[in-house]
């Protein structure tokens, strides 16, 4: 009778988790409404070079409620400096990592200070990578990420290279923007890295010719579409829920939610398998470019990590996975 108690108790907390990968992971939130990272958050401010460039302001001026962070970045490389970076970016603590081949749900709200960059600066505000070893060769793309490019925001996803079909490779060797087929994904192709990344999700002011860098379709992702494009960047607070569970076999799979609507859900090849990549993915959040003019911010606010996807959105809008 014990034993069956046991087993019943046992069953009870493995339902309640909802689901198996990530059961025993620690659930982090931070409202920003006081003056530094709050305990149960297991967020920081990474120090070095790149990230010298930015200044993290706790404040109550820009917020949803209470507080938020106003996060900035200034100029800072050298022009002699060869693919320097400018950061203003808060971490997860490694102690806090998720296992790379478990899901996540991530939330957080993020509106764009003005004035929003016009231009083609490699702008990123939240990616999500996987651990690199100290001594790996190779400098590895995040596997997913929520970017900017000439004041419209899209996201892509970066997986190993996989070599397309001849059927899929027209308009790569016409250097001309894909229309990509049923069950393909436009994708841009980097043999040289061993990596590749697809478009997989846009607002809708996006035009083809935004996307010409994406110059060829893959079938190794697939994206499923669910109506509603990405908010614009001067539309205001966005709130974005993710799900994140790389699999770089083609068993990853993305949930991407905007203001409480499906965006995109993507499967299959989804991240990096190299030799020297670590354990755990990992995720960030915060203004990164390339070497630029000027000051760009955003501000931050309601972020939240769990395996239940409930701690992140409404029950009733979350998916079955």
């Amino acid at each position: 009778m014990k034993i069956r108690l046991l087993l019943a108790a046992g069953l009870a907390a493995f339902l309640c988790t909802g689901t198996q990968a990530g059961a025993g992971m620690e659930v982090l939130k931070d409202g920003f409404d006081g003056h530094d990272f709050s305990p149960e958050g297991g967020l920081y401010y990474k120090e070095n070079f790149e990230q010298s460039a930015g200044t993290v302001q706790f404040q109550r001026d820009v917020a949803v409620s209470g507080g938020a962070l106003k996060l900035t970045v200034r100029p800072l490389c050298p022009a002699t400096r060869q693919s320097c970076s400018e950061r203003a970016e808060i971490w997860e603590k490694p102690e806090l990592r998720v296992p790379y081949d478990q899901g996540v749900w991530y939330g957080f709200t993020v509106k764009f200070g003005e004035p929003i960059p016009q231009d083609d600066h490699r702008y990123l505000i939240a990616q999500w990578k996987r651990e690199i070893d100290p001594g790996a060769e190779g400098d590895f793309s995040p596997f997913l990420a929520l970017r900017l490019r000439q004041g419209k925001l899209f996201a892509t996803v970066e997986t190993n290279y996989i070599a397309p079909h001849a059927t899929l490779t027209t308009a790569a060797a016409e250097n001309t923007v894909a229309t990509c087929a049923p069950g393909q994904t436009p994708v841009w192709l980097r043999p040289k890295t061993n990596q590749m990344r697809a478009l997989v999700a846009t607002e809708a002011s996006w035009t083809p010719e935004d996307g010409a860098l994406f110059s060829s379709c893959t079938d190794a992702i697939s994206v499923t579409n669910h109506g509603t494009p990405l908010p614009s960047p001067n539309s205001g607070w966005i709130d974005f829920a993710v799900y994140t569970k790389p699999g770089p076999d083609g068993s990853g799979h993305i949930e991407i939610f905007a203001n409480g609507k499906p965006v995109v859900t993507v499967k299959g090849h989804i991240g990096h398998a190299d030799k020297g990549l670590g354990k755990n993915q990992y995720f960030k959040f915060g203004p990164y470019r390339a070497a630029n003019k000027g000051e760009w911010t955003l501000y931050y606010d309601n972020f939240r990590r769990s395996p239940r996807c409930e701690d992140v959105l409404t029950r009733d809008l979350c998916p079955a996975l």
